[in-house]
């Protein structure tokens, strides 16, 4: 039987008892809020200079203190928090939007010559790190956001794809595909039909954890000068400049890394309580 989407309510249950996706979902929901919050409102304007004030530690005025350019630390966590979550959002959605289909092509048709090529495509682009794929798509068309989620996003197609096929070779064999092959469906009708719900639980978690991993490969592109460019605030960027005023500010390091740390310790915290909760095996291990 092909599952439902709709919410289990002993599922919800469970979930709402599972400490860890508790946290995670707690955890991730703030910076979320936080980032939708900038697009309306942040204490003081991120991209204002005031040399007057450079180099605060926290205050009452200045929660996280100011940078070396007397801009508002807090502000600029709440921007960059818009900017990291956009970027891995759009770059896990090109990652699902494409790999998916392509895994569940692949499966359809498993051991041809098109399952073949899909595969060994995928092998290509893992042999080329996010990183690396940043500065090849930046050599050609210059740094920026929108090519830091190009270079994400094309990472993340293999992933979704290898987890896609996989997991759908395991059920093209089940009965009720069977049946629904003798049926007369067609396979992409099937893949669409009985397939694809059956595997979303696993894409779930895994988006949640590419989700993580998408943060921080745009912190590190943004670090190196490649992912968003000024006056945008980024929390890779943030860290970059500070490593030369660590001893003097260490809070325009603290701050911009704790947001960091803490958001993908959320979205993991929420990946593994996924996890647990759509196996059953796990769920049993720890009842």
């Amino acid at each position: 039987m092909t599952r439902s989407f709709a919410p289990d309510r002993s599922i919800l249950k469970m979930a709402l008892s599972h400490r860890s996706l508790v946290i995670g979902f707690l955890l991730t929901a703030f910076f979320v809020l936080l980032a939708l919050l900038s697009l309306v409102w942040t204490p003081f304007d991120p991209t204002k200079l005031s040399i007057a004030t450079k180099l605060k530690g926290p205050s009452f005025d200045h929660w996280f203190g100011t940078d070396h350019f007397g801009r508002d630390m807090f502000s600029m966590i709440m921007v960059g928090a818009r900017v990291s979550i956009a970027v891995a959002f759009v770059a896990v959605g090109i990652g699902i939007g494409l790999g998916v289909p392509l895994g569940l092509y692949a499966a359809a048709r498993r051991g041809s010559l098109t399952d073949e090529i899909i595969m060994r495509g995928n092998d290509l682009v893992f042999a080329f790190p996010a990183l690396l794929l940043a500065i090849m798509i930046t050599a050609v068309f210059g740094p920026g956001a929108i090519n830091a989620i190009i270079a994400i996003g094309i990472f993340n197609i293999p992933v979704f794809a290898r987890l896609a096929r996989g997991a759908a070779l395991s059920l093209w064999t089940r009965d009720f595909v069977l049946a629904a092959r003798v049926s007369g469906k067609g396979k992409a009708r099937i893949s669409i039909e009985h397939i694809l719900p059956n595997i979303a639980n696993l894409l779930i978690v895994q988006g949640t954890i590419q989700f993580s991993l998408a943060i921080l490969a745009e912190a590190a592109l943004a670090y190196v000068g490649l992912g968003a460019q000024p006056p945008l605030p980024s929390w890779g960027r943030m860290l970059a400049d500070a490593q030369t005023l660590i001893s003097l500010a260490p809070h325009m390091a603290l701050f911009p890394g704790f947001a960091i740390i803490i958001t993908v310790l959320g979205l993991n915290l929420m990946g593994d309580g996924l996890r647990d909760l759509y196996d059953p095996k796990l769920r049993r291990g720890r009842g």
